[in-house]
């Protein structure tokens, strides 16, 4: 992999690259992660597609300005990060807030994108869970009984989460205006429209991924994305939790891969 950074509006972006295929593959992050949150399966998806992984404006090791962080400035950046990166016809893959802002960003220019994969994604659940609330709790007060609490929650199989995940976390959440940005990203999807209306909007094949036991976004919200978007697929990852793509990167990118890639 190798990191790149670029300029957008004064403001410096972070992303990893990898592969070389002319089909380009971008995954985006969910709440308060970064690029990294991706590492078990950038090695895979990168065998048969040029790989990019930004860092969300306000994120990871991003710049973080003091803006308003709602959905449709995330989806105004994204479009933004793929001008100035010269990504033309994409697929993405978006988790948690990052499937929430790709799922807008498809609605409002669906001919930007070839695919789209949603997983666990957000814009549904307005009230929150205790695992949320935990992974809350770590942002504001990083330090790593909070952060290994949090994941943990979140994983929702009871295992140990690796110390790389908690740690990088705490360093992330200790930058200057972290905590800023992710508490101004909360307050922007607590204040949004559900995406219901919107998902309706999305031409690109869709498929939406979920992992059986999530304690952050319960399963039970995947009917509302399959039904509201044409066409769209699901497919459930059985014993995972928030993060399947970590928890099980094979099984995950198999999927994803044979779906991106049929005619």
């Amino acid at each position: 992999m190798e990191e790149k950074f670029l300029q957008i509006d004064g403001h410096k972006i972070r992303y990893l690259e990898s592969g070389n295929s002319v089909q380009t593959l971008v995954l985006v992050h969910g709440l308060g992660a970064s690029a990294e949150r991706w590492n078990n399966v950038i090695p895979i998806f990168s065998k048969n597609f040029k790989v990019i992984v930004p860092d969300l404006i306000g994120f990871g090791y991003s710049d973080k300005p003091l803006l308003d962080y709602t959905p449709e400035f995330f989806s105004d950046f994204l479009h933004k990060f793929f001008i100035e990166s010269a990504i033309n016809d994409p697929f993405v893959v978006g988790s948690s807030l990052g499937g929430q802002i790709s799922a807008e960003y498809a609605s409002t220019r669906p001919s930007n994108v070839k695919k789209l994969v949603l997983v666990s994604p957000a814009g549904i659940m307005k009230q929150s869970t205790p695992a949320l609330d935990a992974y809350i709790m770590a942002a504001l007060y990083p330090n790593e009984q909070n952060a290994k609490n949090a994941f943990e929650m979140m994983e929702g199989s009871g295992n140990a989460v690796h110390s790389d995940i908690v740690s990088g976390f705490i360093e992330r959440m200790r930058l200057p205006n972290a905590k800023l940005a992710f508490m101004s990203t909360i307050l922007g999807l607590k204040n949004s429209d559900p995406l219901t209306e919107k998902l309706q909007k999305i031409s690109a094949p869709t498929l939406v991924i979920w992992g059986s036991d999530d304690p952050v976004i319960p399963i039970t919200y995947a009917d509302s994305f399959v039904s509201s978007v044409e066409g769209c697929r699901f497919f459930r990852m059985d014993g995972c939790g928030h993060t399947p793509y970590v928890q099980d990167p094979k099984t995950f990118s198999s999927r994803v891969m044979d779906f991106l890639n049929e005619n």
